[in-house]
């Protein structure tokens, strides 16, 4: 069905609700025409979701708005699925939401954790300290199968530069290029059908582009762009046919954000054009769909590294049309209808995921509505 005919239809897209099945996620949507209107509704536990995504290419608009999920809903079931998050490292970050919300969809979860963060974020996981934040909509916890070793600047270990090898934080890790993790993952497991690229990395963030260096540019390309171009080269061919790929990025890549620099809004921009190219490469070569959320301002532990980030979210707060700060929830489950089949029309997309201060000229970019 394309968007030009979708009058009087019905259908499901992405509201997780509590389910009286465990494991799945119940979401609905209604789908009218009016103008190439898409109107959708959805619903998370103790979540009061509001985002509108834009369509340029079909001006079709796309808008979620709080509603309680009824029985006609359809389930996120993500049963017998694997996902791969790369950069968790702690409770508060965009990728542990997202962990949680495929774990309560059904999902089975590994992670792959920044190599010097690994002893803390191993130890807080097995003393308790995240069994709180662990907690899934129908009571139980989290259930991370397994946590690897990561560091997604080097492919392999031939990349790897002694002194990085002999550095301390990187004392008793193995396995942890980009190569050397997907091959174990191979070996545990076989293969995955999600694969989630929440990380990135810029030494010269606090820095103007005007006084970043040409290696701290570059370093901030490595470690946040080029990463999941990386990872989803290595992880595809291990990648089940129908699976996804989603990463996370930032308004900065389209407008000027004073302070976030560094080249990190450069960074974000080359994610996005990747995010559409890869969306064709992976889609025809392992029938995988790609796309980028590009979430507001969160006040994680990494994005603490900017130096105001208080700021940046009172600023979003103060102007937006929706004055509520945004969660790192609703960045998860957004993620979580992303990676199922319900979006399996959308690819190569920018999804926005914000407070509303990005209301105008929101897009996902060149969409394909079929049915």
């Amino acid at each position: 069905m394309t968007a030009s005919a979708a009058a009087g239809v019905q259908m499901v897209a992405a509201r997780p609700c509590i389910s009286a099945s465990p494991g799945i996620l119940t979401a609905r949507v209604a789908v009218s025409r009016t103008d190439c209107m898409l109107s959708t509704t959805a619903t998370f536990p103790k979540i009061s979701c509001s985002w509108p995504l834009r369509f340029k290419r079909n001006d079709v608009v796309v808008r979620a708005i709080s509603e309680e999920c009824g029985p006609q809903g359809l389930p996120i079931d993500l049963r017998g699925k694997r996902a791969f998050i790369a950069g968790v490292a702690d409770d508060n970050g965009y990728g542990w939401a997202i962990a949680k919300a495929l774990a309560a969809a059904g999902a089975e979860i590994l992670v792959g954790t920044w190599v010097p963060a690994l002893n803390i974020f191993e130890t807080s996981l097995r003393r308790g300290k995240f069994d709180e934040s662990r907690k899934l909509p129908d009571g139980s916890l989290m259930d991370i199968v397994k946590v690897y070793p990561l560091d997604a600047v080097y492919d392999s270990p031939d990349d790897v530069p002694e002194d990085v090898k002999s550095n301390k934080r990187y004392a008793g890790a193995s396995n942890w290029t980009v190569k050397e993790v997907v091959e174990s993952v191979r070996n545990d497991f076989g293969s995955i059908d999600i694969l989630v690229h929440s990380l990135a990395n810029g030494p010269e963030v606090t820095k103007p582009l005007l006084e970043t260096s040409r290696r701290g540019y570059l370093a901030a390309i490595s470690a946040s762009s080029y990463s999941y171009v990386s990872l989803l080269q290595h992880f595809l061919p291990i990648m089940n046919p129908g699976g996804a790929s989603i990463s996370l990025t930032y308004i900065a890549s389209e407008r000027a954000i004073p302070g976030y620099g560094g080249g990190m809004s450069s960074a974000k921009a080359a994610l996005e054009s990747d995010t559409r190219v890869l969306a064709f490469e992976a889609g025809r070569k392992g029938k995988i769909r790609v796309n980028t959320i590009s979430a507001g301002p969160l006040g994680s532990r990494a994005a603490k590294a900017i130096g105001f980030i208080e700021k940046m979210i009172e600023y979003s707060y103060v102007n937006a049309p929706l004055q509520k700060e945004l969660l790192a929830d609703e960045v998860g489950n957004t993620a979580a209808f992303l990676v199922s089949s319900l979006a399996s029309a959308i690819t190569g997309s920018t999804v926005y995921v914000d407070n509303g201060l990005n209301t105008m000229g929101l897009a996902i970019d060149s969409p394909t509505i079929t049915s």
